[in-house]
């Protein structure tokens, strides 16, 4: 196994590394990661679907069938009243 050392950056508020494209493709790796902590390391496998897959296209099914009316309805908060929108 070849070791490779990666510097770790500064992005925004967060820290980062950025991992070179030959290392994702021996892998396969692409679009979505599944990040685990194992011991001392972080372990990048290949996620079996996005997190949110398939919510976009539920929701389009759930509308056209008219199923998307509000359970709860509307309400306010009683202190609502008072503040200027």
């Amino acid at each position: 196994m070849k070791r490779l050392q990666i510097a770790i950056r500064q992005i925004g508020n967060s820290q980062g590394i950025v991992i070179p494209k030959p290392l994702l493709a021996q892998i396969g790796l692409e679009g979505y990661a599944e990040v685990t902590v194992e011991g001392d390391a972080l372990v990048l496998r290949r996620a079996a679907k996005p997190a949110r897959s398939g919510w976009a296209e539920a929701a389009k099914s759930i509308a056209e069938r008219g199923d998307d009316d509000l359970v709860l309805g509307e309400f306010g908060n009683a202190s609502d009243e008072d503040l200027a929108w």
